[in-house]
C-alpha cells in the first residue's frame, strides 16, 4: 500500500504553488505512484483505461467497463471511483467535466496545463523505498537464475524468454530485456535478442517494473572471454562505482563545490565523463546513455552535459556505463543513512571496486556484481 498521506501533502504542495484545483495522472506509473494499482489493459497504450486524480479528494474516473474491478482488486478504499458509458466519453473529456478547474493532467485534457508526474514522484517515500527493496530482490532472482543455466549455444530469444517467464512467476514485468552474445555485445550497445547464439559470453541487460516501481540490472557471463574482457569491463564497473559515490555527494550538495545544495545531473554527467577518462577510455559515453534516477520510470532522468534535474535522495539510480562489448549496470538506493545495491540475491559474485580519484568524490570501494566465469 502506498503512502496516501505523504502523496497527499505533495499534491497539496503542488496544487498551491501553481494555483490549480486538480491534478489527474492516466499515465500507468503515474497512476501507480498515486494508487499503488494498475491501469493498463493495454500495453501499446501510453495512457490507461483510468485516471487517478487529487483535487482535495482522491478520485478515480473510468468506464463502465473497468470501474467494478479496479475497486475490487486495484484501488485502496479512500479512493471514490466514478465511471462514464463507454459510449459516450473519452477518458479526457470524461475528466475535463467532472474535474474542478484551472487542472493538470499527464496526459492530454482539453483546457488543462501538463503536470511534469517525474518531479513529483521524486524523492522516494519509506512505503516506496520498502516496496523497491522486494522488486530488487525478485528481479535478481530471476534474472540470476537463468543466467546461471546459460551454455554457449543457448539461442539470445530463448534466454529472452526464460527471463520473461521467470519475471512474470514474481508479477513482475519487462519492459526491456535485451540478450547480447558475444559478437552482438560488441556491437551494438542495444543487443535486441535475436537468434544468434550466446558464444564467447553474454551480457543481459533487463528494466522489469511491479506497481510502478522499476529496476534495472545487467549479468555477464563468461564462457572463454576475450583476453581484451576483463580489462573493459573492471573499466566500465570502476566508471559505476564513482557514479554510485558522486550520486550520494550530490544528494547532499556537495558535489559541485558550490554552497546552495543545488547540485544537478549535470554535475554527475561531468563527474562520469572524467571517470572515463581516468580508466582509459574517454570516448566511451559517447556511444551510450549513462543512466540517471529510477523509480517510477525505467529513469526518471537520465544525466547528460546540460542535465539541470535536481540529484535527490532517498532515490533509486540506476547508472550503466559500457566499454565496447561490456557493462556493469545495478539499481541502487540512494539516502541519507546508506547507498544499498537494491538488485542483489547474495548469490551472484561480486567485487569491490575502487572509484576513480575525482573531486568531490569519496573513495570507499562500491560492492558491484562481477562477470561468472564458466
Amino acid at each position: 500500500m502506498v503512502d496516501l498521506a505523504a502523496r497527499t501533502e505533495r499534491l497539496d504542495a503542488y496544487l498551491d504553488e501553481r494555483g490549480l484545483e486538480a491534478v489527474w495522472f492516466a499515465r500507468p506509473n503515474g497512476f501507480a505512484w498515486l494508487t499503488g494499482g494498475d491501469n493498463v489493459v493495454d500495453d501499446d497504450a501510453t495512457t490507461g483505461v483510468a485516471a487517478a486524480g487529487y483535487d482535495g479528494e482522491l478520485r478515480v474516473i473510468t468506464d463502465n467497463i473497468e470501474a467494478e474491478r479496479l475497486a475490487a482488486e486495484e484501488l485502496p478504499d479512500a479512493f471514490a471511483v466514478e465511471s462514464f458509458p463507454w459510449h459516450a466519453d473519452s477518458l479526457p473529456e470524461a475528466v475535463a467535466e467532472r474535474s474542478p478547474a484551472p487542472a493538470a493532467a499527464d496526459f492530454d485534457v482539453p483546457g488543462f496545463e501538463a503536470v511534469d508526474g517525474s518531479r513529483l514522484r521524486q524523492p522516494l517515500t519509506d512505503d516506496d523505498v520498502e516496496r523497491y527493496r522486494e522488486l530488487g530482490r525478485e528481479v535478481a532472482a530471476a534474472v540470476e537464475t537463468v543466467c546461471r543455466n546459460l551454455e554457449p549455444e543457448d539461442p539470445e530469444y530463448e534466454v529472452a524468454a526464460g527471463i520473461d517467464i521467470s519475471l512474470a512467476s514474481r508479477d513482475v514485468d519487462t519492459p526491456v530485456v535485451l540478450v547480447g552474445g558475444a559478437e552482438r555485445a560488441q556491437s551494438f550497445r542495444h543487443y535486441t535478442p535475436t537468434d544468434a547464439a550466446l558464444g564467447d559470453y553474454a551480457l543481459v541487460s533487463v528494466t522489469a517494473e511491479r506497481a510502478g516501481l522499476y529496476a534495472s540490472m545487467t549479468r555477464t557471463v563468461a564462457f572463454d572471454a576475450p583476453d581484451w574482457f576483463e580489462e573493459r569491463h573492471r573499466a566500465a564497473a570502476r566508471v559505476e562505482a564513482t557514479a554510485v559515490r558522486a550520486t550520494e555527494a550530490a544528494a547532499a550538495g556537495a558535489l559541485s563545490g558550490d554552497d546552495d545544495g543545488s547540485d544537478t545531473a549535470g554535475d554527475l554527467f561531468g563527474v562520469i565523463r572524467d571517470a572515463y577518462d581516468a580508466v582509459g577510455f574517454g570516448d566511451e559515453w559517447e556511444n551510450h546513455h549513462q543512466g540517471g534516477a529510477a523509480g517510477f520510470a525505467g529513469r526518471e532522468w537520465f544525466a547528460t552535459p546540460d542535465g539541470d534535474e535536481p540529484v535527490r535522495w532517498p532515490m533509486g539510480y540506476a547508472w550503466n556505463p559500457t566499454v565496447q562489448g561490456t557493462k556493469s549496470e545495478d539499481t541502487h538506493l540512494v539516502a541519507p543513512e546508506l547507498t544499498e545495491r537494491l538488485t542483489k540475491t547474495g548469490r551472484w559474485p561480486t567485487h569491490e571496486v575502487e572509484p576513480v580519484d575525482v573531486a568531490g568524490v569519496d573513495g570507499d570501494p562500491v560492492e558491484l556484481a562481477a562477470p561468472v566465469i564458466r
